[in-house]
């Protein structure tokens, strides 16, 4: 499942097309590599998203082509939440 694609059926994004904006400026990484929205996500993979100042690690645990938004968290775990403070 494309990554793009994979943060919108998640939840995690609202739409596809912020979700590819959003890799497409280099603010998503896939196990520590930079991920474009074509970028492959399989379960087991981390992912590090940067949502302004903050940085959620999430690893996935379910692929779905679509979802309800009961079962949506269910698609990944939460690792990591860091805040930066810019000074």
């Amino acid at each position: 499942m494309r990554i793009d694609k994979f943060l919108k059926v998640s939840r995690l994004i609202k739409r596809r097309t912020v979700a590819k904006d959003v890799s497409d400026q280099g603010r998503v990484w896939i196990n520590g590599r930079d991920a474009k929205a074509s970028t492959q996500v399989k379960v087991g993979d981390e992912l590090a998203i940067q949502f302004g100042q903050k940085k959620v690690t999430i690893r996935v645990e379910l692929l779905s082509e679509s979802t309800r938004k009961e079962d949506a968290a269910k698609m990944y775990t939460l690792v990591k939440e860091e805040a930066y403070q810019f000074e």
